[in-house]
């Protein structure tokens, strides 16, 4: 299998391990409304790597992670139910969403 255009992994900081089981939504712009093109689940190491095709459009997408129901699992409170991460792609080279994770804090970057 080969890998998608856009790929996440998700690190539970408060925890100190991958994330695993979090499932994780792919989204495109597509004039202003947000179009669905893939679902996934995180892995044992926190890793999502089949989110969609090899090659995206230049464009404005959305990473929507269901962290509430990952926290519930957890028997967890968090104060984030979702989070969403917007993002640009601006040409073919592969894209690294990371989402580092607490319940009551998460942070983001571009990764490699």
């Amino acid at each position: 299998m080969s890998v998608s255009h856009i790929t996440t992994h998700i690190l539970d900081t408060g925890a100190g391990r991958p994330a695993a089981g979090v499932a994780v939504v792919l989204y495109q712009n597509d004039g202003g409304t947000w179009r669905h093109l893939a679902d996934s689940t995180t892995d044992a190491d926190g890793r999502a790597k089949d989110l969609g095709p090899e090659q995206l459009e230049p464009g404005h997408y959305k990473l929507n992670f269901a962290t509430g129901d990952y926290y519930a699992g957890l028997q967890t409170a968090t104060f984030f139910p979702e989070v969403d991460l917007v993002f640009e792609v601006t040409g073919p080279e592969h894209y690294h969403v990371p989402l580092l994770l607490s319940p009551f804090a998460y942070s983001t970057y571009r990764g490699s």
